[in-house]
């Protein structure tokens, strides 16, 4: 049997993305196969899909960390054929043929199963982007962290993570700073809750001080680097930040200050391999008491074939918002 999948092959010592049909037999031999019926296009896709061999080791490969779709077979005993699931990180996309093919097959521990009042197509408006913002909340939940405690910050705000940490923010009745590249989006960000709109590059620059005005009682931050350093110095007392990204930097330049005399707490997220039991319950969470209902304003739906000036975009930065990759 074929299926249409993007493929990643390196020629010539450059690397190209093209749309082929293949047949199912070079899917790994792992015990569940799925019809993808969504995807969404992640950074990190477009790091394998453009040959970066810290994401994906060996090519030709097919990119893409996040599927939602059907059950076509299965020796698991814990899912049926027919049943709708959803597919996050793990090695899928990364060494593992993943969600940019209309098929993938993979072991029963990374599949989820959807939430009843959760679409695949919604599930795929949040992705792994959703899932991180909502791994980022759940830590800062845990710390009891809430809207009484003061303003909270976002960064990389018009990027995937960014974008939904916002609305997830504001839908818990938070205050929130975005702090962004993108002041042309100043708009956009006021719309889906922001109260205040900061430029980044107040932020990128060299720490200012090891302790500055108390600010933020927590944030959200995509970015790292000297941003995220300025954060910390910037916090309220018993603070709390949850940290997942790096495109401004993979350094942190801070003191113990803000950990010993303000109680700051840091904590790290790692979407892809978060436990699946709190995958499951992040899961559940937003479907129900975090559901988004304009979860699809800033979507942009495309086809397999559109994927990879889709995946240029995103490398250069460009990306608004949240591509979702519809199947037929």
């Amino acid at each position: 049997m074929k299926y249409k999948s993007l493929v990643t092959s390196e020629k010539d010592k450059s690397f190209i993305n093209e749309v082929i049909e293949q047949d199912l037999s070079i899917l790994p031999n792992n015990d569940t196969l799925i019809k993808v019926k969504y995807s969404s296009l992640n950074y990190k896709d477009a790091l394998s899909a453009s040959g970066n061999k810290g994401v994906t080791r060996s090519y030709p490969h097919t990119p893409g960390i996040d599927a939602a779709g059907i059950i076509e077979e299965t020796s698991s005993s814990k899912f049926d054929v027919g049943e709708e699931v959803i597919v996050t990180g793990y090695d899928m996309g990364m060494n593992t043929f993943g969600g940019f093919g209309e098929y993938i097959r993979i072991p029963e521990n990374w599949i989820v199963k959807k939430p009843s009042n959760l679409s695949l197509s919604d599930s795929m408006a949040f992705g792994t982007a959703g899932l991180t913002a909502g791994l980022c909340l759940r830590k800062l939940l845990n710390n009891d962290l809430n809207p009484s405690d003061g303003e909270v910050f976002v960064t990389g705000v018009t990027g995937g993570v960014g974008i939904i940490s916002l609305m997830l923010f504001k839908k818990l009745g938070f205050k929130v700073t975005a702090i962004t590249g993108k002041k042309d989006q100043e708009n956009l960000l006021k719309k889906l809750g922001a109260d205040r709109v900061i430029d980044r590059n107040e932020l990128d620059i060299d720490l200012i001080s090891p302790l500055q005005k108390t600010i933020y009682a927590g944030g959200i931050d995509a970015v790292g680097g000297k941003i995220l350093s300025n954060l910390m110095c910037s916090t309220t007392q018993r603070a709390s930040i949850a940290c997942c990204g790096m495109v401004s930097g993979l350094s942190l330049n801070t003191s113990i200050f803000p950990f010993i005399l303000r109680g700051l707490s840091l904590f790290g997220v790692d979407s892809a391999e978060s436990l699946i039991e709190v995958k499951e319950e992040v899961w559940n969470n937003l479907s129900s008491s975090w559901k988004l209902e304009n979860i699809n304003d800033n979507i942009k739906d495309i086809s397999l074939d559109e994927l990879p000036v889709e995946i240029e975009k995103i490398l250069e930065g460009k990306q608004i918002g949240r591509v979702r990759v519809v199947y037929d």
